[in-house]
């Protein structure tokens, strides 16, 4: 398994989808992972530090498992199926729970968590940067992208559905 840092969240053009990329941390592989616009919210407030004055979804789920006595020890990203990510969240080292990757990117963020994902799905859906500039330059964008965001940026219509995180 390689352990996987997540770069931020942004909205992609002309769709006005939100993706967040995650990047290997040994490697020079990127993996883009399109979600909904609520998990970009919930990863930009992570990313941020924005605790809300209320638990939202994900810190609720943070706050239920520590107070039920368990440990959040490890988020996988186990497949691309269809074009949909799939993850699994790790309790204490040995219950494995199914789980939509963007929901368990916002709770492995809250919860200090890594982020895993095997080779072989690396392989199929990773992205590889050629070099080192590209690496900067594709950082500082997204860099520069984080210091701008905010909330209303990842709002949606009602009538918009459909996401694959």
């Amino acid at each position: 398994m390689k352990v996987l840092e997540v770069l931020g969240v942004r909205v992609e053009m002309p769709t006005n989808h939100p993706i967040v990329l995650l990047r290997e941390r040994d490697g020079d592989r990127y993996l883009p992972i399109w979600i909904g616009a609520a998990e970009a919210t919930a990863i930009a407030y992570a990313q941020q530090g924005i605790e809300p004055p209320r638990p939202l979804t994900h810190d609720l789920m943070k706050n239920v498992i520590e107070g039920l006595g368990h440990r959040l020890t490890e988020v996988r990203i186990v497949e691309l199926r269809d074009g949909v990510f799939h993850a699994a969240l790790i309790l204490d080292g040995t219950t494995e729970i199914s789980s939509r990757s963007s929901d368990a990117i916002a709770l492995a963020l809250r919860t200090g968590t890594p982020i895993v994902a095997g080779e072989s799905l690396l392989e199929e859906a990773g992205v590889a940067m050629s070099g080192e500039e590209d690496k900067d330059d594709e950082v500082e964008k997204f860099r520069e992208f984080l210091d701008h965001v905010s909330a209303e940026d990842f709002e949606t219509k009602p009538d918009e559905t459909g996401t694959s995180g």
